[in-house]
């Protein structure tokens, strides 16, 4: 059994209004663009969405919003990234966005603060002590340390400076000092340049889908314990956009999941449809569900549509088989959805006619023989007939185990009478079909093959009356 699908599609043909009609302005908007009521109230007029910008009917192509400056749109310290019909904004080195998110639009009061770096512990070294300064820090030397190939104030990351400390004539080069490979954090990753020494770090981040929910993400080797990762306080929770949008007159079809990249879609109720193209929401990396501005109008009359079904089967071994059979079902689906019985080892050509629509289409497909068929046997005059189609018995020319049984012959027949005597000493298809042997009992099995294209079916009869040659 087989279900075959089948979408019908009625397009709508655009003509130009005829003499004394009104033109209807809202059909011919662009993609991106919404259809509003002009201020004077003299009709409608076609208008680009945000972020958008064009003459509403031709033409509604991206507007830069980023051109006017990071700090206009976006604030201080930071970078504006322009993307198609929006932007996000994010923060420079040394300042992060007060919402915690990587990202961000300053429409909710989002802004960029200054990291304190102080607040790491030996970011500057033993014997160094942190300042923290606007978008950075610095770093001097306490008493009885001095810089080693370099000049106060510092920054380590910047200036790779180094000290060493003399305590009764021992001098403890920190520049020696060793952290190993940093540690692994759950569903995070590294940015790290494989420098272990004094003063390295390694900056973590979120894997995709996850963001941090911790205070930092940055870890310092230290001279503590001879050489020791700080621990970073970074914890990568996963994004969740929670439920999605509802929309007025649609359902959704959704697997219930709200990760990164999770997709749900709307599909206006019955008596309901949409003129938008887009019906589809996606869970993005800021935790919320993609705003579409789809929607769905009501008013519009559904009826069942009237289709015929006509199909004929034939087969190419058995030239006088047909089997043609018609049928009428009615559908409100888009998509219609067919069970035929069709039977095995037959061509088929299948027309079905939507009637009021006037569209036809023709499918044509093969049957092949069900599969796990049971094996029947009967018992009728001494003769049992069953089904050896095994892969272990389908050819003949494989020895058996038993030492006992062998093939006499292979004959291909040619009418429908064929006269053949066990145990003539003759050769048969490449085998040998040995005398008879006095005082032994036999079981005469005969196979017989049949093939139909690629399928193939094999069937034996067992004589139970066994060939007994006195001594």
């Amino acid at each position: 059994m087989r279900i075959l699908p089948l979408l019908l599609m009625v397009g709508e043909h655009c003509t130009m209004p005829a003499a004394g009609q009104t033109l209807d302005v809202c059909a011919h908007c662009h993609a991106n663009a919404t259809c509003d009521d002009k201020a004077d109230g003299s009709g409608k007029v076609c208008n680009c969405n945000y972020g958008f910008a064009g003459n509403g009917r031709t033409l509604c192509e991206d507007k830069d919003e980023c051109q006017l400056g990071a700090t206009k749109i976006c604030g201080q310290h930071t970078t504006c990234h322009n993307t198609y019909g929006s932007y996000y904004c994010t923060c420079l080195a040394g300042y992060s966005p007060s919402n915690n998110m990587a990202i961000f639009i300053p429409n909710d009061g989002t802004h960029c603060k200054d990291i304190d770096e102080c607040r790491v512990t030996g970011l500057c070294g033993e014997g160094g002590q942190c300042r923290n300064l606007e978008g950075s820090f610095e770093c001097s030397c306490q008493v009885g340390y001095r810089v080693y190939n370099g000049a106060e104030p510092f920054n380590p990351y910047r200036d790779k400076s180094s000290w060493i400390l003399s305590c009764s004539m021992s001098l403890l080069w920190l520049s020696e000092v060793d952290c190993g490979s940093p540690p692994a954090l759950p569903h995070s990753h590294m940015l790290w340049n494989n420098i272990s020494k004094m003063g390295a770090e390694v900056v973590y981040q979120c894997n995709s889908g996850y963001h941090n929910v911790g205070m930092g993400n940055v870890s310092i080797c230290t001279a503590a314990g001879h050489g020791k990762w700080e621990e970073p306080s970074l914890l990568c929770q996963e994004i969740s956009c929670s439920e999605p949008v509802f929309k007025p007159h649609a359902k959704m079809l959704w697997d219930g999941t709200s990760h990164v990249g999770s997709v749900v879609n709307y599909q206006c109720d019955e008596g309901y449809r949409t003129r938008r193209l887009k019906n589809l929401s996606i869970c993005g990396e800021n935790g919320q569900w993609e705003d579409i501005d789809m929607w769905c109008e009501g008013g519009f009359m559904t009826w069942a549509e009237l289709f015929q079904v006509t199909y004929t089967g034939s087969r190419d071994f058995q030239r006088s088989f047909r089997d043609k059979r018609k049928q009428f079902l009615r559908s409100k689906a888009e998509q219609l959805e067919l069970c035929l019985n069709l039977l095995p080892l037959t061509n088929y050509s299948i027309s079905i006619t939507a009637v009021s629509a006037r569209f036809t289409a023709t499918i044509t497909t093969n049957t092949s023989l069900p599969g796990n068929i049971a094996p029947t046997t009967r018992i009728s005059a001494g003769i049992t007939v069953f089904d050896c189609s095994s892969p272990a018995s389908s050819d003949v020319s494989i020895k058996s185990k038993s030492s006992s049984e062998y093939t006499a012959a292979q004959i291909r027949p040619v009418g429908t009478q064929m006269n053949f005597t066990v145990g003539d000493g003759l050769h048969y298809g490449g085998f040998y079909n040995a005398p008879l042997e006095d005082g032994k009992n036999y079981y005469i099995i005969l196979r017989v093959v049949s093939q139909w294209k690629t399928v193939g079916s094999h069937r034996c009869l067992l004589l139970h009356q066994y060939v007994w040659l006195p001594w």
